[in-house]
């Protein structure tokens, strides 16, 4: 079975045919950064993530692009009476704007590099693509796709007889969003803003043909996708609550402009909820990664994601977490054995005719069902357990491969120092094991003192010692 993607647009699971042979383009949108990284977030770049690792996997080269937005993401979406994002947040806290979006940039990586997502090959920034967006906007007005009224510019949906085909939502269904009045210079209410004037106060703006302003929401991840990866390219993905007005509007005035299909598969996570409840922001019950890496190992909050398939709701819950790292330190504990048991015997070549990696893939393979993925490893914990219990050392580095290419290259929930080099990993390891020896010989002497110096400081360094009747194991915080 090759590799099959749910298609938004077809709404049908299609082969995967990459437009050039061997190399794959894909854009996933970024995060507007005006707050913390929370839970939807997690689950969205990770599905990205997902997505990047396989294909890799799978031996494409991939150009993976996720845009930072720093300007022009209007509160509820709105371009007729919404504020700037970023704006809104600078004035809260009394700071620049610009401030705001370094901040929160520097923030989200941080917390994504804890998620063990890989960063994106590009992760270009709106302001730093004023130009692109201009250009692109100059194009759509020459072709009579946009009008510029009152130093606004919008897209004149009417022209485009295609708008819709994404969501399903045809212009003229739309209602108007109640604040039309406020901003007659619209031809229609389903227009939308390509580029907004400035008022007096506003901070955030460029010059342009049509004044002093700075670009809508939607216009910069088609100038920045096309940017780095042509007017065609294969996968754009991004939140499903993006679908529409988002993706909808950067289908149509892309390929307005170019004349080209834009994106060849469409691929949307679904939502994070909690007690079924919609998790976001704007209802108060967002769950902050911050706060959650207090509590958890942030490896575990992937578990838990990873548990349920990308186009499901995912119930986030502190008895689903709590769960879910109980399975997750379960295959950990026999990935970690195994790694002892090898005594520095580096992996084989992944066999992927191997029965295990065949059920791996036919699940990745239908459009990446981490669920099913997952359950795969239980088998190859059971089958792991065996070896170590038999003495099977001819199985150890065939399994070991199985382990770091499906649960570390590919699902990446194995702890980053387990994915180092076989030396690498081995050293800490050794480490580890000998500040273990030490704190038991500390114990058996009754220097309890010692003892718990030993775990303190191992647990300030991000390591949890967990004492069971079979002796002391560890894992990362």
């Amino acid at each position: 079975m090759a590799l099959q993607i749910y298609n938004t647009l077809s709404r049908k699971k299609e082969l995967f045919t990459p437009l050039n042979p061997g190399r794959v383009g894909m854009y996933f949108c970024g995060p507007t950064v005006y707050g913390d990284s929370h839970v939807g977030h997690a689950k969205a770049y990770i599905t990205g993530d997902i997505v990047h690792r396989y294909l890799e996997f799978l031996g494409y080269d991939v150009t993976y692009v996720q845009n930072i937005t720093d300007v022009g993401h209007m509160t509820d979406n709105d371009d007729v009476a919404g504020e700037d994002k970023l704006l809104l947040e600078g004035q809260k806290q009394k700071k620049h704007p610009m401030a705001i979006a370094e901040y929160y940039t520097r923030s989200y990586f941080e917390d994504m590099d804890a998620l063990n997502i890989l960063r994106p090959d590009i992760s270009p920034r709106a302001t730093g693509h004023i130009i692109e967006q201009i250009e692109l906007i100059k194009e759509l007005v020459e072709k009579g796709f946009a009008y510029e009224s009152e130093g606004n510019v919008y897209f004149d949906v009417a022209k485009d007889k295609e708008y819709g085909k994404l969501s399903g939502r045809k212009a003229e269904d739309q209602e108007a969003s109640g604040r039309v009045e406020e901003r007659s210079d619209k031809r229609s209410p389903q227009d939308f803003a390509l580029w907004k004037r400035a008022e007096k106060n506003h901070i955030l703006r460029w010059p342009s043909p049509w004044g002093e302003g700075f670009p809508g929401w939607h216009i910069e991840c088609s100038a920045m996708s096309m940017k780095y990866l042509g007017d065609t390219f294969d996968i754009h993905g991004g939140g499903l609550e993006n679908q529409f007005p988002h993706h909808e509007c950067e289908i149509a005035q892309s390929e307005c402009a170019t004349g080209h299909p834009f994106v060849r598969y469409w691929m949307h996570n679904n939502m994070v909820t909690t007690g079924g409840v919609k998790m976001g922001k704007s209802l108060g019950n967002s769950a902050y990664l911050r706060d959650l890496y207090k509590q958890y190992d942030p490896l575990s909050l992937r578990f838990t994601i990873l548990q349920s398939h990308y186009r499901g709701t995912t119930e986030f819950t502190t008895d689903a977490i709590t769960a879910a790292d109980t399975g997750y330190q379960k295959l950990l504990g026999s990935y970690r054995r195994l790694v002892e048991a090898t005594k520095g015997t580096d992996a084989t070549e992944l066999d992927r005719d191997n029965s295990l990696v065949k059920q791996f893939t036919e699940a990745m393979d239908d459009d990446f069902n981490t669920a099913k993925a997952i359950a795969v490893l239980y088998e190859l914990s059971t089958e792991t357990n065996n070896a170590l219990a038999t003495g099977a050392k001819d199985q150890f580095p065939i399994l070991f491969s199985i382990w770091r290419s499906l649960a570390g290259d590919v699902l990446g929930i194995l702890p980053t120092h387990e994915t180092l080099s076989s030396d690498q990993s081995h050293t800490i390891e050794s480490i580890i094991q000998l500040l273990i020896r030490q704190r038991k010989a500390a114990r058996d002497r009754r220097d309890f003192a010692m003892s718990d110096s030993i775990r303190k400081e191992l647990e300030e360094a991000g390591i949890i010692l967990e004492d069971t009747k079979d002796g002391t194991t560890w894992r990362l915080k």
